[in-house]
């Protein structure tokens, strides 16, 4: 099973069917493995998946945070320009809640393509 996430288009494609996604200037393009993560701070829902981390930075697929209202997330992932979608995050990838529990469901240890 792979998961696809494209920058160019903001999208997540998983199970033959995409959705969208908020990604960032800095969201790292390549080939990883999606691995469960629990986390505590609030805003994640308490876990993530990650696929690529470092001595100080960490980058996952999560439900879409809304920890700065200002920035309008849930209102720039359903919306169907893509240039809302993109430029958002701070690497991370978003997306809607129950995109991230069939993600999660299905894909928690795939393979992933970010490009």
């Amino acid at each position: 099973m792979s998961v696809v996430v494209s920058l160019s288009l903001a999208t997540i494609c998983f199970l033959g069917q995409c959705y969208p996604a908020l990604v960032g200037d800095t969201t790292p393009t390549g080939h990883y493995r999606l691995a469960e993560r629990r986390v505590l701070t609030p805003g994640y829902g308490g876990d993530v998946l990650s696929f690529k981390e470092g001595p100080s930075d960490v980058f996952a697929i999560h439900r879409v945070w809304l920890g700065a209202p200002r920035e309008h997330r849930l209102e720039r992932l359903a919306s169907s320009e893509v240039e809302r979608r993109r430029r958002v995050t701070g690497g991370c990838v978003n997306i809607a809640p129950e995109v991230y529990a069939k993600l999660a469901d299905c894909c928690a240890n795939s393979d992933l393509v970010i490009e």
